[in-house]
């Protein structure tokens, strides 16, 4: 994992599709370009929603990772 300073964490555990990237997308909103929100999910569709929601919108998806446990942790730069 590397390491990537988060400017903002977004809790998203146990909301299901399409909550997640909803949320992520009013998130990263709020956000200056250059900054890093870590999203943090319990949904698994998440892997899949948020590779293609960054590909979408051409924010960057620094990493994605399955932590085990059901939790799924993002790290997304903000690039416009």
């Amino acid at each position: 994992m590397a390491d990537h300073s988060a400017t903002k964490t977004l809790d998203c555990s146990g909301l299901l599709c399409p909550m997640p990237v909803v949320k992520t997308n009013k998130s990263m909103k709020e956000l200056q370009v250059g900054d890093v929100l870590e999203m943090i999910s319990t949904d698994p569709g998440s892997l899949p929603d948020m590779t293609a929601w960054a590909n979408q919108t051409k924010h960057e998806l620094l990493e994605s990772m399955d932590e085990g446990n059901d939790t799924y942790r993002f790290f997304i730069k903000k690039t416009h």
